[in-house]
């Protein structure tokens, strides 16, 4: 590690969270922490004393946006102490120490005493690590909505994944699946309904919530291994939030009783996000998926079924080693037949330690890219599809601070001039735009 400074007091921090939700509310939950000792909070990493980064590394691109951003705040903030946390810290935390200016390293394996650690007198040259598949605790706070909307906060109820999936680096930088306590996430949905009209849950794993819990909670009526949908249930029958917003759910998690819950339920958003990462059964074996494309498709038609217009939106991966060309077509192909409104398409990327980043059989860069570019028309075409479907109609939205709203079934509304953010309507759909649509009244961009 480059030389550091002698401590000085530290009276404002950052905090800057990349990647997912869930690292978001880990952040939230740091800075309320730092604000709970006294320190303020600043507008930007160069008005800090305290650069917290709180990392991804679920690619490469991850981990050299992190790099970037150390850089950045070593010449912006010459004086500032920056620390790095989160999944890159916890998987190459000697790595992070060796670039210029970082003053301590705490991987997730420590993050909930990274408040202690950063508000102790010294802590210059630190490596804070540790075995992350023996961690139990929890850290989370809600978080607003990252588009700056403050309208949709994210609730973290669920950290850690069980399974293995071989081109996978995260459950070795989160540790086994854990799931927040039934009667904290109805406290936490309570408070928040007070306030938001909408509240968004997510976690690494989320659907596999509840499956670490026992009976032992001072709860009575926590049942041996509940599972999600019984806690969705519980928040809408004792809290009094008008909306509930699923996150990423995998397919098989998404049983008849919770798509049976969604679709009797006006206060859960009709969107379904089911990762898919590949239609080719060979490639989903190679992976070590737990499904078959028969088994999503099933999966995906009974939403469908249960809610005619809901959302419906997956992860894919192109270039995965040893796919094919006709593994591809298999899976554009799949993906083309299937009622999708969305897609997050991700070019496949090396992640060490990983069985598949061994493979030999690695796809050549430039081929996976020309597959993305292939997966992300198919998207747009399906989304402009779908936007189109919706015109003429009305739709459940709820208001944001920048002169849109968001559906239920995940479209962006640009309204006919603003409105009192963090209010649900029902608002008709006149025209599309760019990349979503727009209330009637409004000029519409695209025809």
């Amino acid at each position: 590690m480059a030389a550091v400074r002698r401590s000085r007091r530290v009276e404002r921090f950052y905090v800057k969270n990349f990647g997912c939700r869930a690292s978001q509310a880990d952040g939230a939950a740091m800075e309320a922490g730092l604000s709970a000792r006294g320190l303020a909070a600043a507008e930007r990493s160069s008005d800090a004393d305290l650069v917290v980064l709180n990392t991804c590394t679920v690619t490469a691109t991850a981990d050299d946006e992190v790099r970037q951003a150390i850089r950045r705040v070593r010449r912006e903030a010459p004086e500032a102490r920056i620390v790095v946390t989160g999944c890159y810290a916890q998987r190459a935390p000697e790595e992070i120490a060796k670039l210029d200016g970082v003053s301590l390293v705490v991987g997730n394996s420590h993050k909930t005493r990274l408040v202690e650690l950063v508000t102790e007198p010294h802590y210059h040259g630190q490596i804070e690590i540790g075995d992350i598949f023996a961690q139990t605790d929890f850290l989370t706070a809600p978080v607003e909505d990252a588009a700056g909307d403050r309208t949709r906060p994210n609730l973290k109820i669920q950290d850690g994944c069980d399974n293995r999936c071989s081109f996978c680096i995260i459950p070795f930088v989160r540790g086994r699946s854990r799931s927040a306590r039934p009667e904290q996430v109805v406290e936490q949905v309570r408070t928040l309904a007070a306030k938001y009209r909408e509240v968004v849950l997510s976690g690494i794993n989320l659907g596999r919530w509840g499956r670490d819990l026992r009976g032992d909670s001072p709860d009575s009526t926590l049942r041996e291994r509940p599972r999600f949908a019984d806690l969705v249930r519980r928040l809408l029958e004792e809290t009094p939030v008008e909306r509930l917003r699923l996150s990423s759910v995998e397919p098989m998690d998404f049983t008849d009783d919770l798509l049976e819950l969604m679709a009797s339920s006006p206060r859960i958003a009709k969107h379904v996000h089911a990762p898919l990462q590949s239609g080719s059964s060979a490639v989903l074996r190679r992976m070590r998926r737990k499904y078959r494309p028969a088994h999503y498709a099933g999966r995906i038609a009974k939403a469908r079924e249960l809610m005619p217009e809901c959302a419906v939106g997956a992860d894919v991966m192109t270039g995965f080693p040893g796919e094919t060309g006709a593994e591809f077509e298999e899976s554009r192909a799949f993906i083309d037949s299937l009622p999708f409104t969305y897609l997050h398409v991700f070019t496949y990327s090396e992640r060490p330690g990983t069985p598949a980043a061994e493979s030999p059989a690695q796809v050549p860069t430039a081929v996976r890219r020309a597959r993305t570019r292939i997966l992300r028309e198919l998207s747009a075409r399906k989304n402009l599809e779908f936007r189109k479907s919706t015109v003429g109609r009305t739709l459940s939205a709820i208001t944001l601070s920048n002169g849109q709203a968001l559906s239920g079934n995940f479209l962006k509304v640009t309204l006919q001039g603003r409105r009192e953010p963090n209010c649900i309507e029902d608002i008709r759909i006149g025209g599309l735009t760019t990349d979503g649509v727009c209330e009637a009244g409004v000029l519409p961009v695209l025809q």
